[in-house]
């Protein structure tokens, strides 16, 4: 699988960076783009001049990592305007305006595949998420759109969505409850396998769905801890 060409957004924290480390071990040549380092996926004109400039030095993309994002805590009375404009802007657009400035070099070659980061949010209701919620959906529905329409290019279009992850977020998010103990313990709970998902078994799954050898696209790929699926009665 090594030698291609991996292109990561959001790529430093996180899941950013153990998809860095993961796509690195494997010979990969990884581009990480962040707004930490001025990347900026709300720009259409740099996304387009960066996917232009990494063509030129690297000559093709082989895969694309959509994993920037932004969050937001509340409800849709709490939330305003200006969260609704900013978390779509990143989440939703931000997907568009990189795939779009990308597609067209991996259309030239005949293939590709595309991972966007999406969330269990999407599919699942979760309290105080009313606007992240909402954006995880819509990358949802537009990583299936992406994937009908590139099929016949040869690019295939996954998206992964984690459960609550073991990430540097989440532990701020905890660190301000008035008892972050016993908000962590609830947020384990709320996994039926009783524990987060690491950022390196997100990184381990983006992985899988970027190799050749995986037969899929428009997929839904969940690490949620049987939040979806599964229903504990004690």
């Amino acid at each position: 699988m090594g030698g291609r060409v991996v292109v990561i957004t959001g790529a430093i924290g996180g899941i950013g960076s153990a998809m860095m480390e993961r796509f690195g071990a494997l010979g990969d040549t990884v581009v990480g783009l962040d707004l930490a380092d001025g990347f900026d996926v709300t720009d259409p004109a740099q996304c387009e001049a960066t996917a232009q400039r990494i063509v030129a030095e690297h000559g093709r993309i082989d895969v694309l990592c959509n994993n920037a994002g932004i969050a937001s805590v509340g409800d849709v009375v709490q939330s305003t305007p200006d969260d609704w404009q900013r978390v779509f802007a990143v989440n939703v657009f931000g997907v568009a305006n990189v795939s779009r400035a990308v597609i067209p070099h991996m259309r030239a070659a005949g293939k590709g595949a595309i991972i966007n980061t999406c969330s269990i949010v999407a599919t699942v209701g979760l309290v105080q998420r009313a606007v992240y919620g909402a954006s995880k959906g819509a990358v949802l529905a537009l990583t299936k759109a992406m994937a009908a329409d590139e099929i016949g290019h040869g690019i295939r279009v996954n998206c992964v969505s984690p459960g609550t992850v073991q990430s540097p977020w989440v532990e701020r998010l905890i660190g301000d409850t008035a008892d972050p103990e016993a908000t962590m313990e609830g947020l384990r709970r709320r996994q039926p396998l009783g524990r987060l998902v690491s950022t390196d078994e997100v990184a381990a799954a983006v992985v899988f769905l970027a190799a050749d050898t995986t037969f899929t696209t428009g997929a839904d790929f969940l690490l949620d801890g049987g939040i979806s699926g599964v229903r504990i009665v004690q």
